[in-house]
This record gives C-alpha cells, sequence and structure tokens, in this order.
C-alpha cells in the first residue's frame, strides 16, 4: 500500500506549508462495516468536510467485497467532486460527479432500496449529482451554494 503524503491540509484536502496547523484526516485503511462507514461519511459531508468524507468511502471501496467495488467507488467520486465543486474547480467537479454517476446507476435497479443495499438511495444520489452539475455549469455558479446541499447517501440518516 502506497505511503500516504503527510503534508498538513486544509479542510478540503488541499496541501497547506510544512509547519502549518491542518485538519486531522481521517486514518487510511480502515475496515468498517458498510453502515459504519455510511454513518462517519455522512457525518463528514453534513459537517463540510467531504475530501474526508471520500477517504472514508475509498476505505469501503477497498477494502469491501469485489461485487460492491463500484458502488464504494461511486460514493468515493461523488464526494470528491463536491470537493472539487468547493474549491472552484468546475471542471474536476463535474468529471468526478458524472463519474461517479455512471458507477451508481449500473446500482440502481439490484442495489437501490431494497434488502442489502445498505439503505443506499441511488436515485436520490444521481439526482443530487445532475442537480449539483446543472448549478456548476450555470452562468453564475457559486461554490458557496453547493455547500448547502450534501448529498444524503441513505435512507436511514436524517
Amino acid at each position: 500500500m502506497p505511503v500516504r503524503n503527510e503534508r498538513p491540509r486544509d479542510r478540503l484536502g488541499r496541501p497547506l506549508p510544512y509547519g502549518t496547523p491542518g485538519v486531522a484526516r481521517q486514518p487510511e485503511g480502515v475496515v468498517r462495516t458498510p453502515a459504519e462507514s455510511l454513518r462517519l461519511a455522512q457525518q463528514l459531508l453534513d459537517d463540510g468536510f467531504p475530501f474526508h468524507a471520500h477517504e472514508v468511502l475509498e476505505d469501503a471501496w477497498k477494502n469491501g467485497p469485489d461485487a460492491e467495488r463500484g458502488l464504494w467507488r461511486g460514493l468515493a467520486q461523488l464526494a470528491v467532486g463536491l470537493t472539487h465543486a468547493l474549491r472552484g474547480n468546475q471542471v474536476g467537479a463535474v468529471a468526478l460527479l458524472r463519474r461517479g454517476s455512471a458507477e451508481l446507476a449500473g446500482y440502481a435497479a439490484g442495489f437501490g432500496l431494497g434488502s442489502g443495499s445498505y439503505g443506499i438511495d441511488i436515485l436520490g444520489l444521481l439526482a443530487w449529482a445532475e442537480d449539483v452539475i446543472g448549478r456548476i455549469e450555470a452562468a453564475d455558479f457559486n461554490p458557496a451554494d453547493v455547500a448547502l446541499s450534501p448529498p444524503i447517501l441513505t435512507t436511514g440518516f436524517r
């Protein structure tokens, strides 16, 4: 496993100069249950830390069963797409949101809200991503607008 760069980061994961206090990152390689991953990622998204949520979802993607890798990868890509949007990187945000949506779309029919889905609201996430993409592509895009609407990962939260 590659060694993570320990350079301090801001709340959106941007590198800071060495010696600058940064925001604590999520520990890498933690194996969590799907419910734990979703709960922690949702809390981080709600608190305005989508980069950190992406790290949690990336662990789930890398440690989960092969049949679910695309699901967790898609969720992680939505979180990093939101990170790019908040950083003002419109091109990167749209690319990652579309990539994440494409990953998740494959799970919409068989993994939607039924048994074994962990309550992940695939259709709601796809609609959220399209809404955010529309706002990003609008002429008057303001990254602060996107921060007001983090995705809701499951029907069990809120």
